[in-house]
């Protein structure tokens, strides 16, 4: 039995996290949620400098009607790591599904945000949307992984709608502006002008300027699909389209490993849930 649309529940869910420096550690200053999006304890794997926190859903996946809320904020000369245990998934729905985003970092903090992929069913109807807002020198890594459709189980993107807005400003000054909407079975898919018939599509960006010996090394790494780099004006890009998320994501972490030390100033540790 189909229950009527009224009657199916809904998850709202918001995470307001936020961090500050102090005594030469970076502590949580604050942790709100409201209803199934959290975090767990926060870590320390790199030592006190860098606070470690794993964003949690425990519904598993996200339904036509949720709206899903999240902010984090980063102190001065406070470092935050931010990433998740497992892929997101937007399920096959009759109606629109959110997800907003809002990161901040204030002059001297660095922010990385390195979840790990979405996954966006055939049927479903997805909106991301994410606004970054630096001050200062703040120093930024930002990722994310897409794969429309299930290609390991023989599901193509065939049906719904993937819509995704990127904002990333300066002290106001807008650095990078992206909207992205793919509608499931359309030529785009398959354009050599679009996704080249490829369903995963993934984005690195990186504050800082990288010289042509790093970018150098940086394109000689292997990747299992199609990536290539782009240095603009205090923002470095990196893209990929591949055949699985695995082989995007194993490219940008790649990439994280040379770039981090780079442009961010400290080695590349990966988090113990990437390899769980």
């Amino acid at each position: 039995m189909t229950l009527p649309a009224l009657f199916i529940p809904h998850w709202h869910a918001e995470l307001e996290l936020a961090y500050a420096r102090s005594d030469g550690c970076t502590r949580p200053v604050r942790r709100r949620h409201l209803g199934p999006l959290r975090v767990q304890k926060h870590l320390y794997p790199e030592g006190p400098q860098v606070c470690q926190h794993i964003i949690i859903h425990p519904p598993a996946g996200i339904a036509g009607g949720d709206r899903l809320a999240l902010s984090a904020s980063v102190g001065e000369h406070a470092w935050a790591q931010l990433t998740s245990p497992g892929a997101a998934k937007w399920y096959r729905a009759g109606s629109p599904a959110r997800q907003t985003l809002e990161l901040h970092a204030a002059a001297g903090a660095t922010l990385e945000w390195l979840p790990q992929e979405t996954i966006v069913f055939s049927g479903a109807q997805a909106e991301l949307h994410t606004n970054i807002n630096l001050e200062g020198d703040a120093r930024l890594c930002y990722w994310d992984v897409v794969a429309l459709g299930r290609p390991a189980s023989g599901e193509a993107f065939s049906t719904g709608c993937f819509q995704a807005a990127l904002d990333v400003r300066r002290d106001g000054q807008l650095l990078w502006h992206e909207h992205q909407r793919l509608v499931g079975g359309d030529r785009l898919l398959a354009s050599p002008i679009g996704l080249r018939g490829q369903p995963v599509f993934a984005t690195l960006l990186v504050t800082g300027e990288a010289g042509p010996a790093l970018l150098e090394q940086c394109r000689a790494l292997p990747c299992q699909g199609q990536g290539d780099l782009s240095q603009l004006p205090g923002l470095l890009i990196a893209r990929c389209l591949a055949s699985e998320a695995l082989h995007a994501r194993d490219w940008l972490i790649s990439l994280w490993r040379l770039l981090r030390p780079a442009l961010l100033g400290r080695e590349a540790v990966v988090p113990r849930i990437w390899t769980t």
